[in-house]
């Protein structure tokens, strides 16, 4: 029985004030059993919230990370710095990250190895734009994008990935795919992971949906047979919502 994870995005929001009143709101709240939360904040915050959250079921990821450790890299940040800090997630490959800083499947698949080697836990994100899904391309666009980034991936390892299927076009458009649809695509990613490493591999392996998820429609996704959990953005910045995402996620 795969875990559910609800994975909160806050993109580029929220001041360290603003972080820390939203992880006092949160504490005991969105703490549920049997779910995982997490909150992928901006790199600012995340002393903060490492430091607020400690002690309770909330973890903490960052938004992106460079796959060399250190270097001439002005504005990145490394596994190794995130790891320090106490951070346990990070978002990979996300469509803005590949999309607006030109990321491809092989600098994501660089930067999923790289959050191996200093344990952290990589949510990596495939998905279609909305002319590949009108083109037929969806299955396609997802088998690639999602066997690309576990490339030396070992079976020990390809447990511990979270993979998000973040259809592009309903990324904060406020449409979504169905939860049929989004079911059908994210049994046909696992159907990938099965063939890279078998069944048992690939059905313990947790997938999310991503795309305009609110607290009212996550059940309506949490009752489908593949789908694992959300990555949320917009609606995981104010604290009830986040709350209920993580409560209808059980």
């Amino acid at each position: 029985m795969r875990k559910p994870i609800i994975a909160g995005n806050w993109k580029m929001f929220k001041t360290v004030p603003e972080a820390l009143a939203f992880a006092a709101e949160v504490k005991g709240k969105a703490e549920v059993d049997g779910v995982d939360s997490v909150i992928c904040a901006p790199f600012t915050n995340l002393p903060a919230l490492v430091e607020a959250l400690k002690g309770t079921q909330v973890k903490v990821g960052a938004q992106n990370l460079h796959f060399e450790d250190n270097g001439a890299f002005t504005g990145e940040i490394s596994g190794l710095m995130l790891k320090e800090l106490g951070v346990e997630y990070v978002i990979i490959g996300h469509s803005e990250r590949r999309a607006y800083f030109a990321e491809t499947d092989e600098i994501v698949n660089k930067k999923v190895l790289a959050a191996f080697k200093h344990g952290l836990t990589p949510i990596v994100c495939v998905g279609e734009k909305l002319e590949e899904r009108e083109a037929g391309q969806t299955k396609d666009v997802c088998r690639v994008q999602t066997l690309g980034a576990f490339e030396g991936v070992s079976a020990e390892q390809a447990v511990q990935v979270v993979v998000a299927y973040e259809p592009i076009w309903a990324i904060g458009t406020g449409k979504s795919s169905t939860a049929d649809d989004a079911n059908e695509v994210i049994g046909y990613i696992r159907e990938q992971l099965a063939g890279k490493y078998g069944a048992a591999v690939a059905d313990a392996i947790r997938i999310q949906y991503g795309g305009s998820v609110k607290p009212g429609n996550i059940r309506e996704y949490m009752q489908q047979s593949h789908i694992d959990g959300a990555l949320v953005g917009g609606a995981s910045l104010e604290p009830a919502s986040y709350i209920q995402l993580v409560e209808g996620a059980k």
